[in-house]
């Protein structure tokens, strides 16, 4: 169906950056095909069309996560207070030797849901774990992004060492066993959907990868052209683990297995030094900030202005909500302007523009999609929100609308949500499945899954007195 949003302002997020008021935007199938005044757009579009009044409402770029494990849904909450190597020792890998296809379906629709909820079109999913034998796990993570309508990626993950670090012996791969699983996984799901639905490769670190591992993340993106995505030096213990296993910093052993390019989405770089950025920028690599994690895990505050003065394309990323602990972009979006000032103590280090920047056409450069997305434009797909400032008073007044989202909204605020010209959520109530059905089966699902894993004891814990 082809829809006009009229009497709106549009926050386009183009080239020039325009803010465009009373105007509207006519949506033909699946992508934007005019914008312009509504005066003029409603004396051309008029015929088989649905109509949306968007007077006082706002109309964005969907926002674009590049970098979640929606997986861990069904861990919030158990890994509070713990730095990274603990939170992965005591929590997360004793969980995901248990991950079943029915695991990963219902966390990712709750993940997915709460993301639609905040204004979220786009997920690069990284999926890291895979124990013998539960081997339909990233099937369960597709069919939820098919189910809702998202756009999405299926980062396939796999470790193939790593033991003496702390990784869970079940979750070991060999490399034949994961290259089958990335050829079947491309050849099955790769662009379906009208290309909705993408498939790219996410070993778990660097440091749980053998440097044949890495070879294979090279050779398969090169044949099936895959986008990667790596953690990279997201705490001191990722580059002393890197150095052991190694004998060399990530940085120069990516750049001489040829795998620190454009395609690779280094995810966290709370660590980097000055070397590590200019070789970043000198190759063309991109970066998946998450800010809300890394305050989580105190795993430190990444150099993301640094990264911005550099040129090099920084997007957003919610990370697992074991360590956020949910999947709201728009808290996130405040998050992250607000830790960069207090950081630095400097009030105009990091923008409310700059972080929607980043959660829209820097997070689309770095999924190599912006030509796609991540903008309104005329052509582009038709991936949008609509934001009410009414629907909440946190949001009044508003006198300013990229400022009111980052720094004076909620999730009350997002109206709809459209992906390829459909609906996916209208007047705040998601359009494709029960939400109450979905939060029954997670909290089964999540009790079950630590029944089993033995973090049961995590949740019922005393009072933490400092």
């Amino acid at each position: 169906m082809n829809t006009l949003i009229k009497n709106t302002c549009l926050v386009t997020v183009n080239e020039a950056r325009d803010i465009n008021y009373e105007y509207a935007i006519y949506i033909e199938n699946d992508r934007i095909a005019d914008i312009g005044p509504t005066k003029e757009m409603e004396d051309k579009y008029t015929t088989n069309t649905r109509v949306i009044d968007g007077t006082d409402k706002i109309v964005f770029p969907g926002l674009i996560n590049t970098h979640n494990h929606l997986f861990q849904v069904l861990l919030k909450g158990l890994g509070d207070d713990m730095v990274l190597k603990d939170w992965l020792e005591f929590m997360t890998f004793p969980s995901t030797p248990y991950l079943t296809e029915e695991n990963c379906y219902f966390a990712a629709l709750n993940g997915l849901m709460e993301g639609i909820h905040s204004g979220v079109t786009t997920t690069f999913d990284y999926m890291y774990p895979h124990a013998k034998g539960y081997d339909r796990t990233d099937e369960g993570i597709i069919k939820a992004m098919q189910k809702l309508g998202v756009r999405g990626f299926l980062g396939r993950g796999w470790m193939d060492t790593g033991v003496s670090a702390g990784v869970y012996p079940a979750m070991i791969e060999n490399l034949d066993d994961i290259e089958k699983a990335v050829r079947d996984l491309h050849s099955k799901y790769h662009n379906i959907e009208n290309g909705r639905i993408k498939i790219a490769l996410a070993p778990a670190a660097v440091w749980s990868n053998s440097g044949e591992s890495l070879k294979l993340l090279k050779k398969l993106s090169d044949e099936l052209d895959l986008i990667y995505s790596l953690h990279v030096s997201e705490t001191p213990f990722d580059r002393e683990a890197v150095n052991n296993l190694h004998g060399k910093d990530e940085i120069d052993l990516l750049i001489e297995l040829g795998l620190l390019n454009e395609k690779l989405i280094m995810v966290h770089c709370v660590c980097l030094t000055d070397y590590d950025i200019s070789k970043i920028k000198e190759f063309g690599a991109t970066v998946s900030h998450n800010p809300v994690s890394n305050m989580y895990l105190s795993s430190g505050v990444a150099p993301i202005p640094r990264l911005n003065r550099e040129g090099i394309s920084v997007g957003l990323g919610l990370d697992g909500a074991a360590s956020n602990n949910s999947n709201d972009m728009i808290e996130l979006l405040k998050m992250t302007s607000l830790l960069q000032k207090v950081h630095h103590r400097n009030p105009t280090i990091m923008t409310a523009d700059k972080v929607l920047e980043m959660a829209t056409i820097e997070g689309a450069k770095a999924l190599m999609l912006d030509k796609e997305i991540g903008s309104l434009e005329i052509g582009k797909k038709a991936d949008l929100f609509i934001f009410n400032p009414k629907k909440d008073l946190k949001a009044i007044p508003m006198h300013n609308p990229v400022s009111t989202l980052v720094y004076s909204s909620g999730n009350k605020n997002i109206e709809t949500v459209m992906v390829d010209g459909d609906i996916l959520m209208e007047d705040g109530v998601v359009t494709k499945i029960d939400e109450g059905f979905v939060a029954v089966n997670c909290q089964r699902l999540a009790d079950e899954l630590s029944a089993k894993a033995g973090t049961d004891k995590l949740k019922k814990r005393p009072w933490k007195r400092l």
